[in-house]
């Protein structure tokens, strides 16, 4: 049989981890793969954490990634990476999105924002991608394409046809927002071929 792979998609509300989640989950299934997800949305609305469990493989029984056994963590926050490294797989990547995005106690002041979140990531694992997604989001017109640029990273680690990509974004995306949209992910799976 062969092996399921794991993915963990962590982020706080409003950053697009849900629409991620269901292209990711599209494009695997559209491989021809057997896939489970798992959606815990938190306090999503006030910008709480998100977090989607991705398996797919020949055969998945439970959405369920157990701590440790995550293959890749694509990570919307570095707060949100730091807080999920548990769950990473010993040989496991993490794809990080460099923004800083302050959780309520940090707002209200009850708490401070951890310091050298990037490095306590990397002292983790070497295998760290790190990028400004919000600033590749921006130079494509794209404000809100964090997500979109993520996905492009990951899709660079896949062994899955940009085709694919590009025909699960065309059916999920609206149409308005496409353009921008296709423009964040080449930017993204730019950034992931290097």
């Amino acid at each position: 049989m062969s092996k399921t792979t794991n993915i963990l998609i962590v982020g706080v509300g409003g950053q697009g981890t849900i629409l991620a989640s269901r292209v990711l989950s599209g494009v695997v299934q559209r491989s021809g793969h057997d896939v489970k997800v798992s959606e815990i949305h938190g306090m999503s609305q006030r910008g709480g954490s998100v977090v989607t469990q991705v398996r797919f493989g020949e055969q998945v029984a439970s959405p369920i990634i157990k701590p440790g056994e995550a293959d890749i963590i694509l990570a919307f926050e570095l707060l949100e990476a730091l807080r999920w490294l548990p769950s990473l797989a010993a040989d496991g990547k993490i794809i990080v999105n460099t923004q800083k995005m302050d959780p309520m106690p940090v707002v209200i002041g009850a708490m401070e924002y951890p310091q050298d979140t990037m490095a306590k990531i990397q002292e983790k694992t070497s295998k760290t991608i790190a990028l400004d997604a919000l600033d590749m989001a921006m130079k494509c017109k794209n404000p809100k394409g964090v997500n979109v640029v993520l996905l492009g990273v990951l899709s660079a680690l896949m062994d899955i046809s940009e085709e694919v990509w590009l025909d699960v974004l065309k059916e999920k995306v609206p149409f308005k927002f496409l353009e921008v949209n296709l423009a964040a992910f080449a930017a993204g799976r730019g950034y992931g071929m290097k």
